[in-house]
Parts: C-alpha cells; sequence; structure tokens
C-alpha cells in the first residue's frame, strides 16, 4: 500500500513537470522526463491517472523500481552507475506506452529507450578498459544522439497535425 501511495505522489509529480534524476543512490533517483520531447510531455499530461498508475504497476513486475535482492552497498562503482543508467530509463519508457497514438507512443519510448543506450554508453567509456567496446560505446553515443534528433522532429511535428 505504501509504495502505491508513493508511486502515486510520483506520478502526480511526473504529469506536472518533468523532474531531474538525483545523483544521491538508486533509491532516491526521481524520475526524469525531461529527455522526451514537449509532444511526449504533453500527451502524457492528457492521460488518465488510472493509465498512469497502469504503466507504474507494470515497473513493478518489470522490476524498473529497483532489484529485489541486489546488495548495492556490495556493487562496483561500474555496477551501480550501469544500474542507475537502466533504472533511469526503464520507469520514463514504461509511462510513454500508455500514450494512445500508437506512432507518438513508439517514438516517444524510442527516444528515452535511446537516451538509455547514451547513459549506459557513457558507462562503458567511464570505466570500461576493452578499446573495442569503448569504440563501440562512442558510435552509439553519436548514432543514437542523431536519431534521438530525429524522433523528436517527428514527434513535434505529428502534435503539430
Amino acid at each position: 500500500m505504501r509504495n502505491s501511495i508513493v508511486f502515486f505522489a510520483a506520478a502526480v509529480a511526473l504529469i506536472a513537470t518533468p523532474t531531474s534524476a538525483q545523483n544521491t543512490g538508486m533509491k532516491d533517483m526521481a524520475v526524469d522526463m525531461s529527455v522526451l520531447p514537449q509532444a511526449c510531455q504533453a500527451a502524457l499530461k492528457d492521460m488518465k491517472m488510472s493509465q498512469i498508475m497502469g504503466a507504474m504497476e507494470m515497473s513493478k513486475i518489470t522490476g524498473a523500481t529497483g532489484m529485489p535482492g541486489a546488495d548495492q552497498a556490495a556493487m562496483t562503482e561500474a555496477q551501480k552507475a550501469s544500474m542507475q543508467a537502466m533504472m533511469k530509463m526503464q520507469m520514463p519508457m514504461m509511462m510513454t506506452h500508455v500514450i494512445k497514438d500508437a506512432d507518438l507512443a513508439f517514438n516517444c519510448g524510442m527516444i528515452v529507450h535511446h537516451q538509455g543506450a547514451i547513459d549506459m554508453a557513457n558507462v562503458e567509456i567511464k570505466f570500461g578498459k576493452d578499446p573495442m567496446s569503448k569504440a563501440m560505446a562512442e558510435r552509439i553515443i553519436k548514432d543514437q544522439k542523431a536519431e534521438i534528433v530525429e524522433m523528436t522532429a517527428r514527434v513535434e511535428k505529428m502534435k503539430a497535425n
């Protein structure tokens, strides 16, 4: 019950204004919707609270709120950074799929997904040792940024029509 209240409060705050992720650890991480273009944020604001709660319930099933049994104190800095990147992506990505317009939901979800790939690639660059993996991470960042720009233009155009 307490988790439902916390999730409900987070959803209300999320819809009211986009927030930034906190760097105080995974438990305190806020939902960061700032990666989404205005058209995606507007579409989410149009959704009914029951739809948003459904997405949040799904995120509990998929583990988006944390990994049960994971001993975060025993994690390395690389593991923590990787987990934070994944958690930062998961909730906003789940939320975009309550958008009724399938094209808009797809593009908004993929924008968040691509930003997650960028965040994970940055973890590789910071902590990785293998030069080929680091080079792949650099390419991922370049490619995903370009696709985010393309999808952002597309969703803004869709919402304008």
